[in-house]
């Protein structure tokens, strides 16, 4: 009986090549936005949101509180870094506050 070669890889690896060749990168980082927002925003502003979603680099937030959505409005760039950062990558460019 002969010997199996083994190509040894190490498992993080072979977890980032079947995610980028399965094309489920783009639905991770979906959830990776939405748990961005609720840990970044902290509890009170999570609370008020009812929606959130990625589309096409555009992050859509709708919130319980007209408050709240006009408050934020003046801090969208600062939200935009914010996430960015915790997200490790640029995938937000604009934030629509519904």
């Amino acid at each position: 009986m002969s010997k199996r070669q083994r190509d040894e890889q190490p498992i993080g690896s072979i977890l980032k090549n079947f995610i980028q060749s399965g094309k489920l990168e783009k639905g991770l980082d979906k959830v990776a936005v939405r748990n961005a927002w609720n840990q970044m925003m902290g509890v009170a502003i999570a609370k008020y949101t009812t929606q959130i979603y990625l589309e096409r680099n555009t992050l859509y937030v709708t919130l319980s509180s007209s408050v709240l959505r006009e408050e934020l409005s003046y801090g969208k760039q600062k939200i935009i870094d914010m996430l960015n950062e915790e997200l490790g990558k640029p995938l937000i460019k604009k934030i629509n506050l519904k």
